[in-house]
């Protein structure tokens, strides 16, 4: 995806709507600007009388929070009567909750619709992954990690971990590694069909800050026994997945506006 396209394409289509693909991660903050690409990759806090971290281990803890760092990061970059279409990644495992939660955030923005995709489905749209065979992806953060096996049908399973890079310090890699590889092995023992076995046979694709650290991904390789394949820049590969996916929503036809679809 060029940016050159994206920004003449953006002008023809959504005139005065703009588009925004927003991660907020336990650690960062990543935002997606239609016609200019990632414009913020900045740390997940919220200014007032202290410094705050709205979002940990994956959940919103602060929706009002993460409402100010939105509006400090985004609103004097959006035109005064802008109404914008707004994709938020959630953790899969995140459920109701995390979507209402970000929902709330968001409508500081004032946005004309708000989808949500899960993670795992926004990196396998940035790898190019496709959806006629099963997938399993992993994500490990700054403070959590994932795995997800997806299929056609969309999410089939889903694990999570309170685990990730930023304990590091007083963890050793190999526990994190250890932690996803035990994840994929409850999987497969509670899978009834061959689904996990045949996406785990074709390897997985891992994304996230953790696929930055050669010592995970070793390690990761030796224990699952199978290929594992970093996404290109996996540390913003959710947020550039999402404004895929908030191209695809916006090149349907109009009527979809009225009643957008929901998550995967």
């Amino acid at each position: 995806m060029t940016a050159l396209p994206v920004r003449s394409a953006a002008r023809h289509r959504f005139g005065r709507h703009s588009g925004i693909a927003l991660e907020m991660g336990s650690a960062r903050t990543r935002v997606w600007l239609l016609g200019r690409g990632l414009i913020s990759d900045v740390p997940t806090v919220t200014f007032g009388t202290d410094t705050r971290c709205p979002v940990q281990r994956g959940t919103i803890i602060d929706p009002a929070g993460c409402a100010r760092m939105l509006e400090r990061l985004l609103g004097h970059r959006l035109p005064r009567f802008t109404a914008p279409h707004v994709v938020v990644t959630t953790p899969v495992l995140g459920g109701p909750a995390y979507r209402d939660a970000a929902r709330a955030a968001v409508e500081v923005l004032r946005p004309r619709t708000v989808l949500t995709v899960p993670t795992a489905r926004a990196i396998a749209l940035a790898a190019g992954a496709g959806r006629t065979r099963p997938l399993l992806v992993v994500d490990v953060g700054a403070h959590l990690s994932e795995v997800v096996l997806l299929a056609d049908t969309g999410v089939v399973d889903a694990r999570r971990t309170a685990l990730g890079t930023s304990d590091l310090d007083a963890t050793p890699p190999e526990r994190v590694g250890d932690a996803v590889a035990d994840m994929v092995s409850a999987m497969l023992r509670q899978d009834g069909g061959s689904l996990t076995a045949d996406a785990l046979s074709r390897g997985v694709l891992l994304a996230g800050g953790g696929a930055l650290r050669p010592d995970i991904t070793y390690h990761l390789t030796a224990r699952l026994q199978t290929a594992v394949r970093v996404v290109p820049a996996p540390h913003t590969a959710a947020v550039r997945g999402a404004a895929q996916h908030l191209l695809a929503a916006r090149s349907r036809p109009r009527a979809a506006d009225a009643a957008p679809p929901g998550p995967d």
